[in-house]
C-alpha cells in the first residue's frame, strides 16, 4: 500500500471525524437555543396584568380572570393590594388594568377611565363569635367617630370595640372614602386608642377573621367569602337580593379602571367583562351585576 494512499484515506477519516463534531456542535447549539427561548416563548404569548381593590380581588375578581383565561387562552394575573396600589401600577404602566371600589380622585380621571363593572355595598363585619347582629347607621358612625369604643355601649359585653381602618398613606383606599361620602358626612374615621390602620381591606378582613372584639368596614362582595358575621344595619341584612331591591342602604358601585386609548388586549377583556356572558358569569359567583340592577 503506497503512502500518498494512506495519507488519503486519513485525511478522508479525519474529515469525516471533523464533519461528525462540526454537526454535534450545531445540534446540540440548536438545542441550548431551543432550551433557553422555550421558557420564554410564553412570556410572548398575550397577558395581562389587573391590581388593585382587595373587595374586588376577593369578591368576583379572581374567578373571572380565570374564565376568561379559559375562554380565550389569555393569561391574566390578578392582584390585590388596595385601590391606591392599582391605581399607582396603573399609572406607572407596571399594570394592564386597576380595580376599585370608588369613584376617580384628583387627576386620576386625566390618565385613566373608570368602568362600572358590579355593584357591591358598604358591610359592617365582626369576628363569628361575637354576639352584635344588627347595629343603626347612628351607632356605626358613631364607632368610626371614636365616640363609641365599648360593646356595651351597644347593648352587649363590657369590651373594648377593636376597630380596624384600612388606609393607605399615599391615598384614600376605597372603602374609606365609602364610610366618608356614605356614613360620616365628609369626615375621617378617627383613629384612636382603639383602633388600628392597616394598608388594605383585605387585611382588615383577615384581622377581623382573627379578633374577638374586632369591627370594621368591607365590601359585601369580599366579605360574604370570608370567616366573618356581617351585620345587619338599621334591621336590614345585606344579602344580595336585599341590596339589588334596595332595602339595605349602602349601595355603591365596583370599578375596573383602564387608560385613556387602552390596547387591544384591555378592550377584549373590558369588552367580555361588560357582555351579557361576562355579566351573567359575575351574578353566578353570588356578586351583583349590572344586569342584576337596572
Amino acid at each position: 500500500m503506497s503512502l500518498p494512499f494512506v495519507l488519503y484515506v486519513v485525511n478522508l477519516y479525519n474529515q469525516r471525524v471533523l464533519l461528525e463534531r462540526v454537526n454535534m456542535r450545531y445540534v446540540m447549539a440548536l438545542f441550548l437555543i431551543f432550551t433557553i427561548l422555550s421558557p420564554l416563548s410564553s412570556g410572548f404569548a398575550e397577558q395581562l396584568i389587573i391590581s388593585g381593590c382587595s373587595v374586588s380581588y376577593i369578591g368576583y375578581l379572581r374567578d373571572l380572570a380565570n374564565e376568561y383565561e379559559r375562554l380565550t387562552g389569555v393569561k391574566v394575573f390578578v392582584r390585590g393590594g388596595g385601590s391606591i396600589a392599582g391605581l399607582e401600577n396603573l399609572r406607572e404602566q407596571s399594570s394592564d388594568m386597576a380595580a376599585t371600589c370608588r369613584e376617580p380622585m384628583g387627576d386620576e380621571n386625566l390618565y385613566a377611565e373608570f368602568i362600572q363593572v358590579a355593584w357591591d355595598a358598604l358591610v359592617f363585619i365582626v369576628h363569628k363569635s361575637n354576639d352584635l347582629e344588627n347595629i343603626t347607621l347612628d351607632n356605626a358612625r358613631d364607632i368610626f367617630l371614636g365616640r363609641i369604643t365599648n360593646y356595651r355601649q351597644l347593648g352587649g359585653s363590657d369590651k373594648v370595640i377593636r376597630l380596624f381602618i384600612g388606609r393607605s398613606a399615599r391615598g384614600h383606599q376605597g372603602v374609606e372614602v365609602s364610610l366618608s361620602q356614605m356614613l360620616l358626612k365628609g369626615k375621617s374615621p378617627v383613629v384612636g386608642s382603639n383602633a388600628k390602620v392597616v394598608p388594605s381591606g383585605g387585611i382588615v378582613e383577615q384581622m377581623i377573621e382573627r379578633t374577638l372584639e374586632g369591627f370594621a368596614a368591607s365590601g359585601f362582595t369580599s366579605a360574604r367569602k370570608r370567616d366573618v358575621k356581617i351585620l345587619k344595619v338599621n334591621g336590614v341584612y345585606p344579602s344580595k337580593e336585599n341590596i339589588i331591591k334596595n332595602r339595605y342602604p349602602l349601595k355603591r358601585p365596583l370599578y375596573l379602571v383602564v387608560p385613556k386609548n387602552p390596547p387591544s388586549k384591555v378592550k377584549r377583556l373590558v369588552d367580555f367583562v361588560m357582555s351579557e356572558q361576562g355579566q351573567r358569569f359575575i351574578s353566578s359567583l353570588g356578586a351583583i351585576s349590572l344586569l342584576d340592577i337596572r
